[in-house]
């Protein structure tokens, strides 16, 4: 058996999709860091569900979808062409139609809400904030060597899709959610 082990990073490098070798601190790492982080969190989301709750289909297709984007992310842009892994491109509307069906079934929501609840709950807040942290880095990368717009969308929606899967687990256990406060600029535009 090959030895999980190569000792190539141990000098602080790590290499990317085509060969080179880049500083495990440079943003394209902590970029990819933070997708890695997103797909254990949504691993975790789905290791609270039945086996056969209608949801682990879409939860699973996500982190079949990040590990397509990380190995897109871990390409320089002036190399993407020659990567073999492609997002499909209804990517940001199939992620937007799961919200809106979510939406859907628990209403809007016109409140800031306390994480938590119950524990597939807190687990979907906790994929959504990964979701945030990851956004922040994919647009640190793209500050210095261009991400593909699909990426940046899909991963800015899969934080809504999480708040509204928790909103949905909230109504579905019967447990209420708990109100910081009102949005004041929804109450604003209704002026």
């Amino acid at each position: 058996m090959r030895r999980i082990y190569t000792r190539t990073g141990d000098r602080g490098t790590t290499a990317i999709h085509g060969g080179a070798r880049v500083a495990k601190t440079d943003i394209r790492i902590e970029a990819n860091g933070s997708l890695d982080e997103l797909n254990v969190s949504v691993g975790m989301v789905r290791s609270f569900m039945e086996a056969d709750d209608p949801r682990q289909s879409s939860l699973r297709e996500i982190q079949m979808n990040l590990m397509t984007l990380m190995s897109l992310v871990a390409t320089e842009s002036h190399r993407r062409d020659e990567n073999p892994n492609s997002l499909p491109s209804s990517l940001v509307a199939d992620v937007e139609s799961l919200i809106d069906d979510v939406t859907r079934e628990c209403g809007e929501s016109g409140y800031f809400i306390l994480p938590g609840g119950t524990r597939l709950a807190a687990m979907l807040h906790g994929a959504r904030v990964a979701a945030r942290r990851a956004e922040r880095r994919l647009w640190s990368l793209d500050a210095v060597d261009p991400v593909p717009s699909e990426i940046l969308q899909y991963i800015n929606r899969l934080s809504d899709l999480f708040f509204v899967m928790a909103r949905s687990e909230m109504e579905s256990g019967a447990a209420d959610e708990e109100r910081w406060k009102a949005f004041s600029y929804k109450r604003t535009q209704k002026k």
